[in-house]
């Protein structure tokens, strides 16, 4: 679905903006710093994920000044941000998860990582889905619950495959080998430490939650969706 033309307000994000910004206007968009109704995002994945923390739910336009960017679009800057000022571009709307830990939230565009807090100690615990324990007790660096959008990200990196519908969960250098899971999107991931130190923590977020034995983390899809706008 094409954006509507009404979405003129545009935040830039990134470093080196001066020729972006120049574009945007160039295009009758107005460069604002609060309230925007699209934000373009300049550089990497980092600052994609960045913004959906920082403006949940404004339709985001990511664009690549980074070699290492997956997510963010390699087309030239200035046929992007004309097919948005002319309302080409394609909506997508796009799964999140949140996690709940220690009485605390955060919302992730790619995952949640549940890790060792210390190189030289294995992370134990349980995982359990819908209530249901998965094996047994899991001995390694930890768990990574992951979107499809995500999955190109540590998912990969761990499985090295990825996948389109659902979340993944996958176990990062468990001691005994454990199958990584491609679950329903509806599903609820619990993960018991049984033996820590351990962090959690969704996509890039600043603040790492510290968990010990006994602590909780539960996952599940975020009620709201990311919009990202592509030009297919």
């Amino acid at each position: 679905m094409a954006v509507h033309t009404t979405l003129r307000r545009v935040l830039v994000l990134g470093k080196d903006l001066d020729d972006v910004l120049s574009v945007v206007r160039e295009n009758r968009l107005e460069a604002v710093r609060e309230s925007p109704e699209v934000v373009i995002t300049y550089g990497g994945d980092g600052i994609l994920l960045h913004s959906e923390r920082e403006w949940p739910g404004v339709p985001k336009l990511p664009l690549r000044n980074s070699q290492r960017g997956r997510k963010c679009d390699p087309r030239e800057v200035r046929e992007a941000i004309a097919k948005l000022a002319r309302g080409e571009l394609v909506r997508h709307e796009v799964m999140k998860l949140r996690l709940h830990a220690k009485g605390r939230t955060q919302v992730g565009l790619n995952d949640v990582i549940v890790h060792n807090a210390r190189p030289t100690s294995s992370l134990r615990c349980q995982v359990f889905v819908d209530d249901r324990e998965f094996g047994h007790e899991i001995v390694g660096d930890g768990v990574v619950v992951a979107t499809p959008f995500g999955s190109t990200a540590y998912y990969r990196s761990i499985t090295r495959g990825i996948f389109h519908l659902g979340i993944g969960l996958a176990f990062n250098n468990s001691i005994e080998q454990v199958d990584h899971l491609v679950l329903g999107e509806d599903a609820q991931v619990r993960v018991r430490i049984t033996r820590g130190p351990a962090v959690v923590v969704a996509d890039n977020h600043p603040e790492l939650i510290a968990l010990e034995e006994d602590d909780e983390v539960t996952v599940h899809k975020d009620a709201e969706a990311a919009i990202i706008l592509a030009l297919v």
